[in-house]
């Protein structure tokens, strides 16, 4: 390991650093605008200048220079000083002095470096270069005279993304960045550009002059418009929501965000339910609360009560309507909306249990039946960074584009049952071998998946190589909150009184009884329901989700509920002392005491491991994989239904819709 000094203080470093990794584990901070340590070194813009000796009489960019033995390096000496403010001062020679307008405003790398790096006062005098705007589609908006070709989005989406839409055309000077043929970016990563700009040439279209970061109340949260359990923070001002930004997490999702994960926010606020309704006539009529709760109590259902969870429902909501089932007489539980119904007897068998950081380290992979890129677009990163350690990826299922090179070996599921030869080859010299399976197996396929487990020695000593994808937030919490019935949700139908937790895939034409909405959205749920109790979201409550591979994380209150929509547990502990089974607790504090007394697991955040007990299943796999669970990636659940942007994404994206700004 190198050992060197920086400023005078000795340092060492792991073989490879570069000095400014050196210079940053010594406590020095280096500028920077083309550096970023999840993307490939570009050594564009020059800020990140160091002296170094023995070496050259000149500053060197410290970013592409790796660190050595019996170096020194200076970071505060006359020279670095000088040759910062050039660079500094050569990158706003062309840069629009519109500071006051620019959405990048209070947080712009540029504003601050040009404080603390620059001159001062600009020497300038002649006429500014000036570039015509780009179209990059929904999501981005570019401004790209302030552009100073740090070139990270382009790295981004070739690296990171898999998707080489965005480029450079010309040179020097006149060197412009845009997307192919000025056309949207189809990635659904696009999103993570905005963060990774260093200046406002590219931001986010929805929240165009919306707010300034400065105005906002930030909360920590967790992303559920899919079951990895993004880490995130909400910008709230007032009583709305303005805008959602990812939050570093190594182990989950490092530092970015999927689109929907960003832009669903729109959607928090329309086609809301702020009241209590209950059917009449056949019409839904707004009512008093204790009016809806009197209509719910008259039904006389006795013990044949059913609960459906909907997707992104927290676990307290879960456990407060298991509470009020069970004093019911009723254990009628279901989360699986669509009619899954796989063996849920041993939680080792439905779970990532590689773990969503550990897929980088797998050597080989074969995907069955999962378009990941869409069911879970943060794994799918993950998947490309194991494929550029050496990693061979091989799939089971309809060809589609994932970003990066996979061997299709067929859509017939009796495939897992007789592998090629070269692919078993090639997972018997495996090291870190590793299955996932996605919905679009578990109907027909979850026992040969299992098998493969022991055929393809998958779990070792200390790898678990076996997994399965979920898409629903709510999922792996619900499942060990006992949401799962042998038969799945056509085990609960027959049910007096149904309760349906934003509930909004169900197929209600099976149920006949008393159908008890509790959600946020008027979507499919509400418009079937005989009694809608509105609910709040996940930005208006503070909740506990478990993710895909068992991470046990909490997110706080951001906003409160619109009208009279309340917390879903607190409506469930009034509506208890109505139906006479008063719910043991008056407090979140005391219901996630009371949760975590029937499961452990839930009392601390962080990974649960589940053991590897798996069932004894029919290997036998029957059908074929035509098409996979998600249709439109950005309309999967009520939040994104009722957002503009996430319409758009898909009008636009997806099914080739003309805008008129995309055609200017």
């Amino acid at each position: 390991m190198p050992k060197l000094k920086v400023d005078g203080v000795e340092v060492e470093v792991p073989q490879g650093a570069t000095v400014l990794q050196a210079c940053e584990i010594a406590g020095k901070e280096i500028p920077r605008f083309c550096y970023h340590e999840r993307l490939s070194i570009a050594g564009n813009c020059r800020m990140c200048l160091v002296e170094v000796k023995p070496g050259p009489p000149k500053p060197q960019a410290s970013c592409a220079l790796p660190a050595a033995d019996n170096q020194e390096v200076f970071t505060t000496s006359p020279m670095v000083k000088h040759a910062r403010e050039g660079i500094m001062e050569f990158l706003l020679i062309n840069h629009p002095l519109d500071c006051p307008i620019c959405d990048q405003g209070g947080e712009c790398d540029l504003q601050d470096q040009s404080v603390a790096y620059g001159r001062g006062r600009s020497r300038y005098d002649e006429p500014k270069r000036a570039v015509t705007e780009k179209y990059m589609g929904p999501i981005v908006k570019t401004i790209m005279t302030r552009c100073i070709q740090c070139t990270r989005c382009v790295r981004f989406a070739e690296e990171v993304a898999g998707v080489e839409e965005i480029g450079a055309i010309f040179r020097g000077e006149d060197m412009q960045i845009t997307s192919y043929l000025e056309k949207a970016v189809t990635s659904e990563l696009s999103g993570n550009v905005v963060d990774l700009c260093p200046v406002g040439a590219l931001t986010s279209k929805p929240y165009s002059f919306e707010a300034r970061p400065w105005e906002l109340k930030k909360t920590l949260t967790i992303d559920v418009m899919d079951a990895v359990g993004t880490n995130i923070r909400l910008d709230s001002r007032g009583r709305q929501v303005m805008r959602c930004v990812p939050r570093i997490n190594e182990d989950v999702n490092e530092e970015w965000a999927s689109d929907k994960t960003r832009h669903h926010v729109d959607g928090l606020v329309r086609r809301r339910l702020d009241k209590p309704y209950v059917r009449r006539d056949g019409k839904l009529v707004a009512v008093k609360w204790d009016e809806a709760f009197t209509a719910i109590a008259a039904v006389g259902a006795g013990d044949s009560v059913a609960v459906v969870a909907g997707d992104l429902v927290d676990c307290e909501t879960m456990y407060a309507a298991k509470v009020l089932a069970r004093a019911m007489g009723s254990t009628r539980l279901e989360g699986r909306q669509t009619g899954m119904a796989y063996d849920t007897s041993s939680l080792g068998a439905v779970s990532f249990n590689t773990t969503i950081a550990g897929t980088e380290r797998a050597d080989a992979i074969l995907l069955v039946g999962t378009n990941l890129r869409w069911e879970a677009p943060l794994v799918n990163t993950r998947v490309r960074k194991a494929i550029k350690r050496g990693a061979k990826v091989f799939a089971i299922g309809a060809e589609t584009d994932l970003t990066y090179k996979v061997e299709w070996l067929g859509s017939e599921l009796s495939l897992m049952g007789s592998l090629p030869e070269h692919v078993a080859q090639a997972f018997a010299k495996a090291e870190r071998p590793m299955v996932i399976v996605g919905g679009g197996a578990l109907k027909g396929g979850h026992g040969a998946s299992l098998k493969l487990a022991q055929t393809l020695n998958l779990v070792r000593e200390d790898w678990n190589g076996y997994n399965v994808v979920h898409m629903a937030a709510a999922r792996m919490g619900g499942l060990m909150l006992g949401y799962a019935q042998g038969g799945g949700i056509a085990d609960v139908a027959d049910a007096k009184l149904a309760f349906f937790l934003g509930a909004d895939e169900v197929d209600y034409a099976a149920f006949a009884g008393c159908k008890v909405y509790i959600g946020h959205h008027g979507d499919r749920g509400a418009a079937h329901a005989d009694v809608i109790l509105p609910g709040a979201t996940y930005a208006e409550k503070s909740g506990t989700w478990v993710n895909l591979e068992g991470r046990v994380q909490r997110g706080e209150r951001a906003v409160f509920p619109p009208g009279d929509a309340r917390e879903d547990w607190t409506i469930l502990r009034a509506l208890s002392e109505r139906l006479g089974h008063t719910l043991p607790f008056d407090s979140l504090a005391g219901l996630r005491e009371a949760m975590a007394g029937e499961v452990p697991a839930l009392r601390h955040t962080g990974l649960v491991t589940f053991d590897w007990n798996p069932p004894a299943l029919d290997a036998t796999a029957v059908g074929a994989i035509e098409d996979y669970p998600i249709r439109d990636f950005y309309l999967t659940n009520a939040i994104c239904r009722a957002s503009p942007t996430m319409q758009r994404c898909s009008a636009e994206l997806l099914h080739g819709e003309e805008f008129a700004e995309a055609a200017e």
